[in-house]
This record gives structure tokens, C-alpha cells and sequence, in this order.
């Protein structure tokens, strides 16, 4: 184990199976964040000691720095889907992007990856997007041989979007939606480590890479699936943008008027201008097949870690067989 990786958000929902992935291949394995006592989880991914939590602020150059130092490799894996405190837009997804690849270059790391997102666009009106493309700019001004991987929406075990909404399947017979024409390509979390993986070992060529899954569905269609493997019958309804821009509006000032003490995670203005946006690959971009990487479909993973919104959980499955059976 001579080989030293950091990976700043390791702990994160990408970046943990990418740091499993970094330690399966033997390397040490440095896990920057922002409180490493909440990243004790990752030590088990390798032997003692092979992989650690370190604390690291995207904003410093001298925790940043610090976390680089004497690492062979790096990777990116922070980002925000919305503001709060510090933590904007442009200081975490432009700045500080571009501050782990200047400094990467200036500690002699050989391999950087960044994960940035589909629809990255500098001239998007949603700033995440505007933010998303300038980090990428800055990240290949200072790293020019970066690899730089833009994911669709990306699914799993500990993902903020299927797991989202199944939940809210729960509370009620009406399941609302911003965008339910919007086009998606769900992408496997470890699909995405796995291509991380291969920008380190110098196995993907640098550039940017588009990752979709194999199937292109709407975000109603999405829904549909997911209540169809947690087994409930909603209403799915779409809200218009224009009574979602005033919800965000709503929810985005209270944040402010709080004081940060109200937090924003129900709907933003800027997720509803991302939520407007079809988030596929774009035509002739490179991506999985460029790498030959095969990306596992949906219904392979989703029973994995769905059903414990079943109205039975577990037993889900029993209850229905058990609705079989014939009485004598």
C-alpha cells in the first residue's frame, strides 16, 4: 500500500463507494471532510489504518493543502444541491473545485478526478448548473489532463431522490411532482465509483464524461417505478412551474428570514429551474462505453433497498404469498 489517494467528501454517497473501491485495489485511502467523526464508518472498507478520515475545509487553501499533501491521486466529490451558510454555490462547486485541482497540480499529484454533473452549463440561469461549469473550467485550467465525470441522477442504497419519494409515498394518497416530463438517466452509484476509479489507475483517457444508466424515463415514469416496488397506489400530480417557482421562492425566504435556522430541503428556485432541464447524456459524448463499463439497470438494485417502504417491510412479500393460500 505505497499509493495515497485523497478523496475530498469520501464520506459522502458517491464518494464511499468510491473509497471502497480505492481500497479494494490496495491503496491507502484519505478521506477528507468537514467532520471526520462522522466518517468513522469508512475505516472498515480496508485493513488498519489503510483507510482514514481527515478533516479538510473546501474553502481554505491551507486545510486543503494539508490534505493533498503527499497524495499520488485525488478526487472530488463535493457538492451541494442547495445553499446554506458558507456553503454557496460558486465558493464550493467553482472555487473550491478549483482550488483542490491548482493545488493537486502544485503538490504533484499525477491523476485528479472531478465529479461534476450533466447539465453543467456556465451560461444556465440555475447557478447550481452556472457553478457546476465553472468548476470544471477551473479544474482544467490548473489540471488540464483531469478527468471530469458528469453524472445523470444518480441511484442507490443511501441516495437522497428514490429513497426521497418513497417516503413520501407514505404520508399520503396524492404524490406531487415539479417536471414529471423531464427526462432522467438514473446512474449507479458504484458505476460512477468505478469510473472514478479508473481516472486514478490512469485507465480513462482525460476529458469529460457523461454517465447515464441504460434506460431514459421521465420523472412521472420514475415514480411509477418506485411505487411499483414499494407496492403502493399514489396519485402522481404534477405541479407547475409557475406555482413551484413561488413554493421555492417561499421556501428560499423563510431559510433567510430564519436566520439558516429553517433549512431548505423541500424546494429551491434553482431546483426548479434544474427541474425544467432534460438530465441525459448529450450525443457523442464519451461515457460508459468509452470505458466499457456496462451500467447496471435499475431494476437490479432497487428491490435491494426499497422495500422497507412496503406497508409490511420485510414481511411485505409473506403477506402477499400468504394471500394465496387456500383454505380448506
Amino acid at each position: 500500500m505505497s499509493k495515497l489517494v485523497t478523496i475530498f467528501g469520501g464520506s459522502g454517497f458517491v464518494g464511499r463507494y468510491i473509497a471502497r473501491r480505492m481500497a479494494k485495489e490496495g491503496w491507502r485511502v484519505r478521506v477528507a471532510v468537514r467532520r471526520p467523526n462522522e466518517a468513522l464508518f469508512v475505516r472498515p472498507y480496508g485493513v488498519v489504518g489503510q483507510v482514514e478520515p481527515i478533516l479538510a475545509n473546501l474553502r481554505d487553501d491551507a486545510s486543503v493543502r494539508a490534505a493533498i499533501h503527499g497524495a499520488d491521486a485525488v478526487i472530488n466529490c463535493v457538492g451541494i444541491l442547495a445553499e446554506s451558510g458558507k456553503n454557496r454555490f460558486d465558493a464550493v462547486q467553482a472555487e473550491g473545485a478549483g482550488r483542490v485541482a491548482r493545488i493537486a497540480r502544485e503538490e504533484g499529484a499525477a491523476h485528479l478526478v472531478q465529479i461534476s454533473a450533466i447539465g453543467a452549463d456556465a451560461e444556465s440561469d440555475s447557478r447550481y448548473a452556472a457553478s457546476k461549469a465553472k468548476g470544471e473550467e477551473a479544474v482544467l485550467a490548473a489540471f488540464p489532463s483531469a478527468v471530469i465525470l458528469r453524472p445523470s441522477i444518480i441511484f442507490g442504497p443511501e441516495d437522497q431522490f428514490f429513497n426521497r419519494f418513497a417516503a413520501m409515498s407514505r404520508l399520503g394518497p396524492i404524490l406531487p411532482v415539479v417536471g414529471a416530463a423531464t427526462r432522467f438517466q438514473p446512474v449507479y452509484v458504484d458505476d460512477v465509483a468505478q469510473a472514478a476509479v479508473m481516472g486514478v489507475l490512469g485507465q480513462a483517457k482525460p476529458g469529460i464524461y457523461e454517465l447515464g444508466g441504460p434506460e431514459v424515463a421521465s420523472f412521472r415514469q420514475l415514480m411509477q417505478r418506485m411505487l411499483a416496488v414499494v407496492r403502493r397506489r399514489r396519485l402522481i400530480v404534477n405541479t407547475p412551474f409557475w406555482i413551484a417557482r413561488i413554493m421555492g421562492a417561499v421556501f428560499d425566504g423563510l431559510q433567510a428570514v430564519s436566520l439558516g435556522l429553517f433549512q431548505n430541503g423541500l424546494l429551491t428556485r434553482d431546483q426548479v429551474r434544474n427541474l425544467a432541464r432534460d438530465n441525459v447524456v448529450g450525443e457523442g459524448r464519451m461515457g460508459f462505453d468509452t470505458l466499457g463499463i456496462t451500467p447496471v439497470a435499475m431494476g437490479a438494485v432497487l428491490d435491494d433497498y426499497l422495500w422497507p417502504y412496503r406497508s409490511g417491510g420485510q414481511y411485505a412479500e409473506i403477506k402477499e404469498s400468504a394471500r394465496n393460500l387456500k383454505q380448506d
